[in-house]
């Protein structure tokens, strides 16, 4: 099920998401654990000021509003406070289009989740965040009193507090810092909901870093650790290579990463020259 399903964004805030996330993947290539999990706090950050300001989100949400003039609103309200790669990330965002101005809320906390989640990726734990956040969730669900105390009327950093205390010295910094995040920004949702958007966000990153690859014949483990590394080095980021034995291919390789397809094998330049003979492109 895609993400965008599960946040009810509107057509053009569908295809906006999509493209915010090509310029996430630009934004983490090469990233360290540290400068991707910065930028998910930065992101967070952005989500709260646009959802505390319905001028601000009108704003950015006016399709004819010059999106050099959006460039410069952005640079003034986040300029002296979030780094450069967050600003630049801001800027590309702030040119899309929107079904609505609260849209540009959803999509930016989804950023930052899957800036956290390419922060647990680059320090091989991605699976591990995923496992403890919805480990975390049922916790909470099953405990009426923590429940309680995680939604009531308490300060922010009472809650977060209650939460490194519940996930004490077990769980990982990006498990504490997404939880931490989900609490203080529920933004009028249950937080059975906060944590499904969270874990939402997190599945479609890992997606976003696996490799499926379709190959005539199986292949050794020193050529897939090979395939594996000539990704890697154009994504950036670890990634993981699903292998599947497909004898229709006829030779060659197909690997099929993120939105793209890149496809060698022999049937596929066959289907090519068919076209070419017919006349069909």
């Amino acid at each position: 099920q895609e993400l965008s399903v599960r946040i009810h964004l509107g057509g053009s805030s569908r295809q906006s998401l999509e493209t915010a996330r090509t310029h996430l993947d630009a934004a983490v290539k090469g990233a360290s654990t540290a400068s991707a999990s910065d930028l998910s706090a930065e992101l967070f950050f952005a989500a709260e000021v646009f959802a505390k300001n319905t001028a601000l989100r009108r704003a950015f949400a006016d399709p004819s509003r010059d999106a050099s003039a959006k460039g410069v609103l952005i640079k003034d309200l986040f300029g002296k406070t979030v780094g450069a790669a967050t600003v630049a990330l801001l800027t590309d965002v702030s040119t899309l289009r929107w079904s609505a101005g609260g849209d540009i809320v959803h999509v930016l906390e989804q950023l930052a989740i899957e800036a956290e989640a390419s922060a647990a990726n680059i320090a091989g734990e991605l699976d591990r965040v995923e496992d403890e956040l919805f480990a975390i969730s049922r916790v909470i669900a099953e405990n009426f009193e923590l429940r309680k105390a995680l939604v009531g009327t308490g300060t922010a950093e009472a809650k977060a507090a209650l939460i490194s205390e519940v996930l004490a010295n077990k769980a990982a910094a990006s498990t504490i810092k997404l939880a931490k995040a989900l609490i203080a920004q529920l933004r009028g949702r249950s937080i059975e909901a906060g944590f499904a958007d969270y874990l939402f966000g997190l599945a479609n990153r890992r997606n976003r870093l696996i490799a499926e690859v379709r190959v005539a014949t199986a292949i050794t483990d020193s050529q897939k650790n090979r395939l594996a590394s000539a990704i890697e080095k154009q994504v950036g980021q670890p990634i993981r290579v699903n292998i599947q034995v497909d004898s229709s291919i006829i030779g060659g390789v197909s690997v099929k990463f993120a939105d793209e397809l890149v496809d060698g094998s022999v049937s596929n330049r066959l289907a090519g020259a068919g076209r070419a003979l017919s006349g069909n492109k």
